[in-house]
């Protein structure tokens, strides 16, 4: 978990350790500041002194004295390696398709600071500090969608990014202007770069992109999961189910930690329920509930458990110095494979399938509430006049279509491979890949819990005169405080939805719980 709590104006210092959860979603997404620790300049300076040392040995050095990849033979004579540094930077500047996201960049970029932060790469101090000026000056690289392969690190993404480190390419000024990197340099009144041996080949040999996507993923899902406990306990309380198959003693006899977390949240959240109390008589029929409602701890916290684990391999990543070749502590520069996204990729797969199953589960308690034959009561489709109306049954329909697209998202990246650079990079781990289809996903699960959210609040305001308990009965106020109105005549759905996935992503359901019920799991 993120250790700490940081504000948008705290300055971030990235040393000779790892940064932390909570500081990449600082610069990434509320533009924190960033500086650069007095030891860990001092080790990139002692290092730089071990680059300079090789220049001049008349053995081959890979990335100081000879070409990349599959031209690793070709030794470069001194008077050339300023341009193949340039060259390498502009050859693999090959992106192509949409923009990425700018905290995603950033991120990127930040995670590549720090590795050269260690002095493990070799690069001079000029060097990590422009990328430390180009954070703060709020200057973000133009990276496009398609170009990694999450072998020899994300070679792409870093390209561009160090492409406008040497003034070259495009970028986003801090106002989100389309400007070259030049210019915008010039403007921040920052010096482009001019790279020297090794340097080049620093700045792209990093896991950093989806490293940076990973974080960001678990930033969001820690907020979502939550989410997803809020919605099911309003679901199995809309829909007249029973709390009782959450208490404590059942879940420790499958004690997976999740789990107990997700049950431990849907008690606190139906505590005190009227609707809950009406039906807990001997005249109830029902034995027991619909998977849906009953399995939600099994499901969440297994989506739980799955999180640790990458937050584990994240935690580890993060800690890490990726680069090839690497200065070694005792001052060898030797190659290595480190730079191979397997152990992200896997992790990023395992997330997309949770996030499935997550709304998938999601889906299926919305549906409970809009068949007439298994709502327990409600009118169909929740409609205000059946027939007339159509109520939700359209917004279920959206539910559907997004969860049908998160079962595709769900196939694995990381099982593919497709050999390049003349067969030497002939196994690639397609983590970019993953990490670009986990942040569709999100946004997939994030819509799909709020049209769960709206139609739970529906259904259990449609219970009245019952009340719902305390936490949920919060929720459904800051619902309809956000802009998402009480039930009634069909209106025009979508931006309903879309005030819902706003109070969803920015943890207005979870908050309005907790204000009830403390800190949830």
């Amino acid at each position: 978990m993120p250790t700490q709590t940081l504000n948008p104006t705290d300055t971030i210092t990235v040393g000779l350790g790892p940064v932390s959860f909570d500081e990449v979603v600082a610069v990434a997404r509320h533009d924190a500041r960033v500086q650069i620790h007095p030891d860990a300049l001092a080790e990139i300076r002692r290092t730089r002194a071990v680059i300079e040392a090789l220049a001049d040995d008349p053995q081959p050095h890979y990335g100081v004295s000879t070409g990349f990849g599959a031209l690793a033979t070709r030794h470069i004579p001194i008077a050339s390696r300023t341009q193949l540094q340039r060259s390498l930077i502009r050859s693999h500047a090959a992106g192509s398709g949409p923009e990425v996201e700018r905290e995603v960049v950033r991120a990127l970029m930040l995670l590549r600071l720090s590795t050269l932060a260690t002095g493990r790469t070799g690069v001079r101090e000029v060097v990590a500090q422009t990328y430390v000026n180009l954070l703060n000056a709020g200057i973000t690289p133009v990276v496009h969608e398609y170009g990694s392969l999450g072998c020899s690190g994300d070679l792409a993404p870093l390209a561009h990014c160090a492409l406008a480190v040497m003034g070259e390419g495009t970028v986003r000024d801090q106002d989100g202007v389309l400007r070259p990197a030049a210019e915008a340099l010039a403007a921040a009144g920052l010096e482009p770069v001019v790279l020297a041996e090794k340097e080049g080949l620093a700045l792209i040999n990093g896991t950093d992109g989806m490293l940076g996507m990973l974080i960001l993923a678990l930033a969001d899902l820690d907020t979502l999961v939550t989410t997803a406990d809020v919605t099911a306990a309003m679901s199995v309380e809309g829909q007249l189910g029973t709390d009782d198959v959450f208490a404590e003693d059942l879940h420790r006899l499958r004690p997976h930690p999740g789990q107990l977390a997700s049950a431990t949240n849907l008690r606190k959240i139906m505590v005190r329920s009227a609707i809950r109390e009406s039906h807990r008589t001997d005249n109830c029929t029902r034995v027991q509930d619909a998977y849906s409602l009953r399995c939600s701890p099994q499901v969440a916290g297994g989506a739980r458990d799955t999180m640790a684990h990458a937050r584990t391999v994240a935690s580890i990543e993060l800690a890490s110095a990726i680069d090839n070749p690497v200065v070694t502590l005792d001052g060898r520069v030797e190659s290595n494979g480190n730079f191979h996204g397997a152990p992200i990729a896997y992790v990023l797969d395992f997330l997309a399938i949770v996030v499935a199953d997550l709304a998938s589960i999601s889906e299926r308690r919305t549906d409970r509430f809009l068949d007439k034959t298994r709502s327990h009561g409600l009118n169909p489709f929740l409609a205000d006049d059946p027939g007339v109306d159509s109520g939700h049954m359209i917004a279920q329909y959206t539910q559907a279509a997004i969860v049908s697209e998160l079962k595709r998202l769900a196939a694995p990246a990381s099982v593919d491979s497709i050999p390049s650079s003349a067969m030497q990079e002939d196994h690639v781990s397609m983590g970019w890949s993953a990490a670009r289809k986990l942040r569709r996903a999100i946004d997939g699960l994030t819509r799909v819990l709020a049209i769960e959210l709206l139609t739970a609040a529906r259904g259990i305001e449609l219970r009245a005169p019952l009340t719902p308990s305390p936490a949920t009965g919060a929720v459904i106020t800051a619902l309809r405080a956000a802009g998402a109105p009480a039930p009634g005549p069909d209106r025009w759905l979508a931006p309903e939805i879309e005030t819902a996935v706003t109070f969803v992503s920015t943890g207005g359901a979870v908050a309005a719980a907790e204000a009830i019920t403390g800190p949830l799991n």
